[in-house]
């Protein structure tokens, strides 16, 4: 295993009934880095996060996590690793802080000993004034919240986040994201997995996209969208698009994909393609810049994953 890595897998498969589930993966992660993990339903996000944490046994190939084989040393492993659920499993019996203490105790940690730890551990996540506070009064922004303090109540070396901003809304998102950037600012290890590509976009520093279990590519998300996409986007729906389309769009454009309504024109020149479309007021349209989301579109594809 690299000095400076904290996962490393080679060749690493899961069967199912004879399905490869996660089929050959090689990745390696440094210490500290910010590595998002996207793929679309069924990609095996899940199944790859569970041979991480030991809960499941590869199949084939090699797996090391902080220097442990893994699921062999499963137990060393998860003693310096932090797992934020998809979904919340707070013991709604418990007030927050009470939380954050019986979790410790799976640990050896006692509550004198750990006091000003969790108070760190509750300033962190905002909830420093919802410390006697029952799980079922607080929202579900601050319930995400007191699940990342929770994840760090062991100072894990690395930190498993799945899917941890699902069902917020913005204001909790953002404050969910500040604080995740003060922990990698920090040098922690995080590994992130979500279906928001603006998510992974800010916060990573290196993305991998995987399908049917596969790698499709890895880089820096700046990187995969210089290599995929073109520089600039502009989606036009309105009346009489397809006609336009055929007599005018099309030859404006490096590509362009219908969806539905909406055609999305990729191009590095967008001057020409906005010039003709102002002189069509019945056509609206959006520019932007390529994103991590036309990345993510044009190596999984369009249609729709059932779980």
């Amino acid at each position: 295993m690299p000095p400076d890595a904290v996962l490393v897998t080679q060749d690493l498969t899961k069967e199912y009934g004879g399905r490869r589930v996660v089929d050959q993966l090689t990745v390696s992660v440094e210490q500290g880095c910010f590595w998002g993990l996207l793929g679309p339903n069924g990609a095996g996000k899940t199944t790859f996060l569970r041979m991480l944490i030991g809960n499941t046994a590869p199949s084939a190939g090699a797996l090391h996590v902080l220097d442990y084989s893994m699921p062999a040393q499963a137990a060393e492993a998860r003693r310096l690793i932090g797992v934020v659920p998809q979904k919340d499993n707070l013991d709604p019996d418990f007030t927050v802080l009470e939380n954050l203490e019986t979790y410790g105790a799976y640990y050896g940690l006692g509550k004198t000993r750990m006091a000003h730890h969790y108070r760190e551990l509750l300033q962190f996540a905002a909830l420093e004034n919802k410390a006697t506070a029952p799980i079922a009064t607080l929202s579900g922004g601050m319930q995400r919240r007191l699940s990342v303090a929770r994840a760090l109540v062991n100072q894990p070396q690395l930190l498993v986040l799945d899917e941890p901003t699902t069902g917020l809304d913005p204001q909790a998102r953002q404050l969910l994201w500040q604080r995740l950037r003060e922990l990698h600012t920090r040098g922690m290890t995080m590994i992130l997995t979500t279906h928001f590509m603006e998510e992974a976009e800010r916060l990573c520093d290196q993305v991998t996209v995987m399908d049917n279990g596969r790698i499709l590519d890895s880089a820096p998300p700046r990187q995969l969208i210089q290599k995929h996409i073109e520089s600039q986007v502009i989606e036009v729906h309105g009346h009489d698009l397809q006609a336009w389309h055929a007599n005018e769009g099309r030859g404006l454009a490096e590509r362009a994909e219908t969806v539905g309504e909406t055609t999305f024109y990729y191009t590095y020149d967008e001057g020409p393609l906005v010039t003709a479309l102002r002189q069509h007021p019945r056509l609206q349209y959006l520019h932007r810049p390529a994103n991590l989301e036309d990345v993510f579109v044009k190596l999984t594809g369009r249609d729709l994953r059932d779980e």
